[in-house]
């Protein structure tokens, strides 16, 4: 697979609440013509050495990509937990709000909206653990391409009431060992979506657990993370596609 130099840096977004965000930005060192943009939405342990790796592999494939630090009202900037104590993480955590996440996708949405490098009509969103259910949220309320959720959790329980709002196709990656998200979650989530004639795509990984993507967890799973990235670019190419727009 061909892999772009990427440029690398720290931006401080202007929230519509009065706060100040920091965000990590990854894009291709050198840019011809405008590219998708793309929102990565962070785990519980902050945007940590693991999600900006992810931003690189996204930009290095042409992406312009932005991960906002969703714990900027309550932690410091550069936070980052630790993948064995979610004690420590769990008060950030428990700080989010809907109010609060919503003007944080928006001002993520913004600045790729306002670089001249981006293709604005193709914005997508991608979001691991606490972040798949934000980019649940995040696909109801502005008009993505495309969204994927690796292992969302609490999407059944919180976010289902805005099903309908759904735009753009999600992808949903599931681990068969997770204990964190019962089976009847994910079927009461593509029966919401079945209800409201939404496309997605189901995926789980049986021999997989919760977390699996990241190689800095217990949990890692080098099968299941590298099948799901290569599902994750086509999902993600594909989400322009002219004929899959006529199905």
């Amino acid at each position: 697979m061909n892999t772009l130099p990427v440029k690398k840096d720290y931006v401080t977004l202007s929230v519509s609440d009065g706060s100040d965000m920091n965000a990590y930005t990854a894009m291709p060192a050198k840019i011809e013509k405008a590219l998708p943009g793309l929102i990565i939405f962070q785990e519980a342990f902050g945007v940590n050495s693991h999600i900006r790796n992810i931003a690189e592999r996204f930009a290095s494939q042409g992406y312009v990509v932005i991960a906002p630090e969703l714990f900027h009202r309550t932690a410091p900037k550069g936070f980052e937990g630790s993948y064995t104590d979610f004690a420590a993480v769990a008060p950030h955590v428990q700080g989010l709000t809907e109010n609060g996440l919503e003007v944080d996708i928006r001002a993520s949405w913004g600045w790729l909206k306002e670089q001249t490098n981006v293709q604005i009509d193709h914005i997508s969103c991608i979001g691991y653990c606490m972040g798949g259910r934000t980019a649940f949220f995040a696909n109801t309320l502005l008009p993505f391409k495309a969204a994927v959720s690796y292992y969302g959790g609490r999407i059944a329980l919180d976010l289902l009431k805005y099903a309908s709002k759904l735009h753009a196709p999600m992808l949903f990656y599931w681990g068969g060992l997770d204990k964190h998200i019962p089976v009847e979650q994910i079927e009461s989530i593509t029966t919401a979506l079945d209800k409201e004639n939404k496309r997605y795509t189901n995926v789980k990984f049986s021999y997989a657990d919760h977390g699996f993507n990241c190689d800095a967890r217990a949990s890692f799973n080098p099968e299941a993370s590298k099948n799901a990235w290569a599902l994750t670019l086509a999902f993600l190419t594909s989400a322009d596609d002219p004929i899959k727009k006529q199905i």
